[in-house]
């Protein structure tokens, strides 16, 4: 569902014509073999949730944005990843969108052989050769963006990681979107404070959002992290986890970044009036 003219589109766009390329070169009966094929993916739930104390993190290789541009040079993205993974990253993002991103499924691969802790394909995807990609490729978490996709391909892509034993990462940017999410029964639900069609960024709309989230599933705070007291800012609003990229890859220090991220204290969402606590 997305609106004619956004960056969104355009992005879409762009995914769009990179997929019949990689296509053309490996059929999608060659790329679900590989997918059924490929060793069992790991919990990513699980991981962020860790012992419930403190925040989930999932640090993110990132060298590029359409809001910032390039980021940095990120020559090794597997030397990166090993980094986040050793001070305490739950989990670990890959942009896999080559346009704007500058990433590929090289640096996929890279980071799944590096590091033993879940790895979320990070990309927009709107096909099922994706999916099936990003479990072929060792993806444990796979990013769906609510705002890209109509209902009935959300089900078919939410239900196809399932069947290969991934988790999808459902992210939202409005109350619509929200409830759409909540309507599919979506685990694992971001929040992203960016609003992919304009680029603007609100976090405290992001996380006006995160409070309506009922406890069940996790709430994961994307985007606007530049410091300790935005992760804070996330947990106040009932956030189980952030996904950050450009404070980590930019700051000059993402071992002391990923450490202090996640010593913030989970604080959890409220039960709804009524209910059992």
């Amino acid at each position: 569902m997305t609106t004619t003219g956004t960056v969104l589109d355009e992005i879409i766009a762009g995914v769009r014509e990179d997929l019949e390329v990689r296509r053309a070169q490996i059929s999608v009966t060659e790329i679900e073999r590989l997918a059924r094929a490929a060793s069992p993916a790991r919990d990513a739930r699980a991981a962020l949730v860790g012992d419930g104390s403190t925040m989930g993190l999932i640090a993110e290789v990132k060298r590029a944005s359409p809001s910032k541009g390039s980021l940095a040079d990120i020559p090794v993205p597997a030397d990166l990843a090993e980094i986040y993974a050793t001070h305490g990253a739950s989990a670990i993002s890959v942009l896999t969108e080559q346009r704007r991103f500058r990433g590929s499924l090289a640096d996929l691969d890279a980071v799944r052989e590096r590091v033993q802790v879940p790895v979320l394909r990070k990309d927009f995807v709107v096909d099922p050769y994706q999916v099936f990609e990003a479990r072929a490729h060792g993806a444990d978490l796979v990013l769906l963006i609510v705002a890209a996709l109509d209902d009935d391909l959300l089900r078919e892509l939410y239900d196809l990681i399932a069947e290969l034993g991934m988790q999808a990462l459902v992210e939202t940017h409005t109350e619509e979107e929200l409830d759409r999410a909540l309507a599919l029964g979506a685990d694992l639900i971001g929040v992203n404070a960016r609003n992919l069609k304009t680029l603007d960024v609100d976090l405290s709309r992001a996380a006006a959002l995160l409070q309506r989230i009922p406890r069940g599933p996790l709430a994961i705070g994307e985007s606007a992290v530049l410091s300790v007291d935005d992760v804070e800012a996330y947990a106040a609003a009932g956030a189980d986890a952030v996904l950050v990229g450009e404070a980590l890859v930019t700051a000059g220090a993402p071992a002391a970044s990923v450490t202090a991220f996640r010593q913030v204290a989970r604080r959890g969402r409220p039960a709804p009036e009524g209910a059992q606590a």
